[in-house]
Formats: structure tokens, C-alpha cells, sequence
């Protein structure tokens, strides 16, 4: 336990052999439980969750939560591969049924520093947050160590996200270190997450729709020998994709489903400017009739950022900093 909150770790692991076994290791003491889930792996993934958790579930483990089992480290293996949300799914739904207080996230390649956990899991344990999330971009000594490729995709994934969840002080949304509170699990429906790579994006929404508090950690980027299983040239457009369509669901489930709010007043006026400009300038380059299109693309422009103004406004109190106080 930790200041008398149970504490699960959920281990996601797809072809981690010599990796997983360490990270099993490495996790602290005051850790309850520890969840791994083998996403269907081709390697030797499985035996060394295996020959791991036999090490650690002794008798005299301490019990906790109510989900009938006696075991620190718990296995789990899944028959076809899901993908990494889908993993952390199966984790965070076994956690919750255990009545674990206070679930983290740590991947099965060794990225993410085991030191550091009480760091990620200290504002939610003190009800100053129900999702906490590391981001590599907090400090210039952290994001020096990360490859450019993967830097200026993290920086458009930022933006992208930020519109699309709502809470626009965030950054690193890729950063799968985090924590999450048990009734945070239920208020953003964690059942229906996405299980691609982008599952971090999607149950940002969802969290943001629920009114959620969510708190960057400073943590450092770590790369090793490990590789990675994303492929960019689906990951991208899959991702960006599912932005677009959670944008459109919050902005629906938020400003829409009781009443119209200014924010989607604003973001409808800016779609129909933004549209009927657009059309009118394409129409002006085969046809001899001047339309102001310019002028009415201008006015679609002004609205967005209007919109984008008054919803982090309204958001502003769901997102702070770890050592910040929210204002």
C-alpha cells in the first residue's frame, strides 16, 4: 500500500523477452499487485512472466482487494493479439475488479523508470487529480534524449490532442506512464477504449467528457535496446482519424446534449464559414463571378480560434502541472 491506498501496476507486454521479467522485478514493494498481460506474443514473452511471478508469489504475500486471489503478480495472457490499449484494457478492468484504489501503467520494454512511480501516482493517492500522465517535454534535460523523429510527432500529437480532449495544457500525450483512480476507470467507461496505440488520445476524452482532473508528471524519455512495434504509416492516419471523431463526440456529449453552449455555437459558425469560403474560392478559379471568399475564410478563422478560446476556458480547471497549483 501506499498512504493506505492499494496500488496496482498493469504490465502490457507483445514480444518483450528480456525485458518483461526485469520490469516485474523492478517494481517497488509497496506495489499490491502487479497485472501482465501478454498480448498474444510470438516470443518467449509468456515463460518469462511465468518464471518471474513464480519468484514473487510466495505464500506470505499480503492479500488485498476482493477479486479472490492470493497472487502479487498476476498473469494474464491474451488468446489473439489486441494491441496495446487493448492489453491495458484487460489490465485496468482485472485491477478494478480487485478493488485496487489506484491503477499505473508501466510498458513491458523497460522505458519507464520504476523510481519514479511514487511521483506519478502521489496526485491521484491525494485526490489532487483522477489521472495523472508523464510528459517527456516538461524539461529541456528530458526531451534532449528523444530521437527528432519522434519529438516533432510528439509536438503535432500534442496540438492535435489538445483540441480534440479539451485539455489544452497537456503535452507528451503518447507518455503511457500514468495512474488512474478506480472511479475514474468508471466515469470514463474504460470498457469502450481504444485498443490501437492511440488509447491514450481516445481515454483522454473520455475523461475530459466526464469531467475528469488530469495532471502532467515531469518524466524523463528512456531508449534502449528495446523496439518499437508502431507502424507510422497506419498509426498516424488511424490515430488522427480517431481524433477527429472523439472531437466531434465531445464537443456533442459536452456542449450539444443539454443545451447549445457557446463553444459549439462557435465551432458550428466557423465550419459553415470556413466550408462556404473554401467553395466560393474554388468556384472563382473556373468561373468569372467574385466571391469573397477570402473575407468569409477569414471569419471562419476568427470563430475557430473563438471556439478553442472558450473551451479551454471552460476546461482550464481540469488540467494542471505536478507542483503547480491549478488556478
Amino acid at each position: 500500500m501506499y498512504q493506505d491506498s492499494t496500488i496496482g501496476v498493469v504490465v502490457p507486454a507483445y514480444n518483450e523477452a528480456g525485458f518483461v521479467g526485469d520490469v516485474i522485478d523492478t517494481i517497488p514493494a509497496f506495489v499490491d499487485r502487479i497485472y501482465v498481460v501478454d498480448d498474444a506474443s510470438t516470443d518467449e514473452t509468456w515463460e518469462e512472466i511465468l518464471e518471474h511471478a513464480e519468484k514473487q508469489n510466495t505464500p506470505t504475500a499480503e492479500l488485498v482487494g476482493d477479486g479472490g486471489t492470493e497472487r502479487r503478480v498476476v498473469p494474464i495472457q491474451h488468446g489473439e493479439n489486441r494491441g496495446v490499449g487493448g492489453a491495458i484494457k484487460t489490465g485496468y478492468q482485472r485491477a478494478h475488479a480487485d478493488g485496487i484504489e489506484v491503477i499505473t501503467v508501466m510498458g513491458g520494454d523497460g522505458q519507464m523508470d520504476p523510481d519514479i512511480i511514487e511521483r506519478i501516482i502521489e496526485p491521484v493517492v491525494n485526490d489532487r487529480a483522477d489521472y495523472t500522465k508523464g510528459n517527456r517535454l516538461l524539461l529541456g534535460d528530458h526531451y534532449d534524449s528523444m530521437p527528432r523523429f519522434r519529438y516533432v510527432g510528439n509536438v503535432v500529437l500534442t496540438y492535435l490532442t489538445r483540441i480534440a480532449s479539451g485539455y489544452w495544457e497537456i503535452g507528451d500525450p503518447q507518455n503511457g506512464y500514468t495512474a488512474i483512480s478506480g472511479e475514474a476507470i468508471e466515469a470514463a467507461d474504460v470498457d469502450e477504449m481504444y485498443e490501437f496505440y492511440g488509447y491514450c488520445n481516445d481515454l483522454l476524452v473520455k475523461l475530459n467528457v466526464a469531467d475528469m482532473r488530469v495532471v502532467d508528471v515531469p518524466t524523463p524519455a528512456v531508449y534502449g535496446d528495446e523496439e518499437s512495434h508502431i507502424d507510422y504509416s497506419s498509426y498516424i492516419p488511424k490515430v488522427s482519424g480517431m481524433l477527429f471523431r472523439n472531437f466531434l463526440w465531445r464537443i456533442h456529449a459536452k456542449y450539444l446534449s443539454e443545451r447549445l453552449h457557446p463553444v459549439a455555437l462557435c465551432y458550428v459558425v466557423a465550419l459553415g464559414a470556413l466550408t462556404t469560403g473554401t467553395v466560393g474560392g474554388l468556384a472563382s478559379l473556373v468561373t468569372d463571378i467574385e466571391l469573397p471568399a477570402l473575407a468569409t475564410i477569414a471569419f471562419g478563422v476568427l470563430f475557430l480560434v473563438l471556439a478553442m478560446a472558450l473551451d479551454k476556458r471552460s476546461n482550464k480547471h481540469l488540467t494542471s502541472v505536478a507542483g503547480a497549483t491549478p488556478t
